[in-house]
């Protein structure tokens, strides 16, 4: 199969990686719009992840010799690509540095904070609805506790989030989350 790189369409999908020890770690969530296996693109042609869709999506594939031709012709399209790359190094560099020195309960303050900035938030009665669904899993995945933790974890801030079955959270007090967040507030 040539090098490739893709594009997000439609729907939402995931990149994860699996450890040698199994436990398996959600890199990102990709909404559309969004590019990804740039590294198998630019790189030895393999990809570093495995990349699973979370919903029904359109994916577009643009092989290597006709991304490399579009440079060509039009250099910009390096550049932007350039800085897509930089910015998720940027994110990898903090989620590394979160995992290595933060607590779990400030990584889920900000996992939260990425996704209403990403997807986007609901004004309700209550508070902001988020409008990403993220399971307990997919959160234990993304900022590297069990499951377990992970439900233990939105106990002991329920007047602060609230999570509803199917992935719903709604943020009660985003002053109180903020605050978590910047490792700032304790419980």
């Amino acid at each position: 199969m040539p090098a490739q790189l893709f594009a997000v369409l439609d729907g939402r999908i995931e990149i994860k990686k699996t450890a040698s020890t199994g436990k398996e770690t959600i890199l990102r969530t990709l909404p559309a719009g969004e590019l990804f296996a740039a590294p198998a693109l630019l790189g030895n042609g393999s990809s570093p992840a495995t990349v699973v869709a979370q919903q029904d999506s359109q994916i577009l594939t643009i092989e290597r010799t006709a991304l490399l031709a579009l440079i060509q012709k039009t250099p910009e399209v390096a550049l932007q690509i350039i800085a897509i790359l930089n910015e998720r190094l940027q994110q990898l560099h903090q989620v590394v540095h979160g995992l290595a020195s933060e607590r779990a309960i400030v990584r889920l303050a900000q996992l939260i904070q990425a996704a209403a900035i990403a997807e986007g938030t609901e004004v309700t009665e209550q508070g902001l609805q988020l409008r990403s669904h993220l399971s307990y899993y997919q959160i234990a995945r993304s900022i590297g506790i069990t499951y377990e933790e992970c439900v233990r974890l939105f106990k002991q801030i329920q007047a602060i989030i609230t999570y509803h079955r199917g992935g719903k959270i709604l943020v009660l007090d985003q002053v109180k989350l903020n605050a978590i967040a910047q490792g700032e507030y304790n419980l």
